[in-house]
């Protein structure tokens, strides 16, 4: 792991995106709550919220971090048709959480689609990126331009 115990305490957040696509049938039977595993959204923001609070454990490398918020939110796109989901994760720390939302949304996505998948195995989880950081040594950052790495 880096050393990052020179570094100050300051307040970070980090805001990760990503989305699943799905059949419009399928969105429609979660939003009508018709899923067979139950409550699709609810199930999908806790699993979220859970794996930000688990990201050292699963990527090596990463430093514990004592998390003062963690919001994940899943909002239906009927464009897609699916779903956008997006992460805002806090903390006041030596380093960043940008991990800790990229998880979030990654696992939220994943829990989606296991819940779904019974309705539509073909769904597609994608588009997964750092919208937003704010604090610590390197300054601020904010993703420009929309689906493409900058």
């Amino acid at each position: 792991m880096v050393d990052v115990s020179a570094k100050p305490v300051t307040q970070r957040q980090a805001i990760a995106r990503g989305q699943i696509v799905m059949k419009l049938e399928t969105l429609t039977a979660i939003e009508a709550g018709n899923a067979p595993k139950g409550d699709v959204l609810t199930t999908a923001k806790l699993a979220g919220m859970m794996a930000a609070k688990q990201t050292a454990q699963l990527i090596p490398l990463c430093h514990p971090l004592p998390l003062s918020k963690i919001a994940v939110e899943i909002s239906p796109d009927r464009q897609l048709p699916g779903y956008q989901i997006t992460a805002t994760v806090r903390t006041k720390a030596e380093t960043g959480v940008e991990m800790e939302a990229l998880t979030a949304v990654s696992v939220a996505a994943l829990t989606l689609y296991d819940m779904a998948k019974a309705l539509d195995p073909a769904m597609t989880i994608s588009q997964i990126y750092l919208l937003q950081k704010t604090g610590g040594q390197s300054g601020d950052y904010q993703r420009t331009g929309q689906n493409q790495a900058d």
